[in-house]
Formats: structure tokens, C-alpha cells, sequence
């Protein structure tokens, strides 16, 4: 098993939630308790989707693979 690791601008994840289904976020910010996250890949077809690109706040304690939490894909600080 792999282990999480600390969310970081450029990071990609995605959101482990079945309703947001394939739905990929880059971080682009992190403060305090918040990161700033972009839309790369909405969530699956069917659904009334937000565009690429669009911008949203995630609490840092979300950032883990539980059922809706987010799991690490790629990218980061080499």
C-alpha cells in the first residue's frame, strides 16, 4: 500500500466520492487549512458538469482516500 502524501501545488487528485465519479482536481494553493484546486477532468457523463478550468476551495483533511475523500494520482514537488 502506497502512502499519501502531503497535499502540494501541482499535485493531481481525485475525488473518491461514486456521485463525482472520475472527477480529477489539480492543486494550484494551499493555505492554512484550505487548498486551491482546479477542475481538470469533470465528474462522469450524465451529470451536470462544471467546465475545466473552474476553481474551488477543499479543506485539507479531505485530502485522503476515504469515501469522500480524494486520493493522490500524480505530480508534486520532485
Amino acid at each position: 500500500m502506497t502512502d499519501t502524501p502531503t497535499p502540494a501545488p501541482g499535485q493531481i487528485w481525485q475525488d473518491n466520492d461514486r456521485r463525482a465519479y472520475g472527477r480529477k482536481l489539480r492543486i494550484v494553493a494551499i493555505d492554512a487549512t484550505h487548498a486551491t484546486c482546479e477542475l481538470i477532468v469533470p465528474r462522469g457523463a450524465g451529470h451536470q458538469q462544471a467546465k475545466p478550468g473552474r476553481r474551488t476551495r477543499i479543506r485539507l483533511d479531505r485530502f485522503r482516500p476515504t469515501g469522500t475523500g480524494y486520493r493522490y494520482i500524480s505530480g508534486g514537488p520532485q
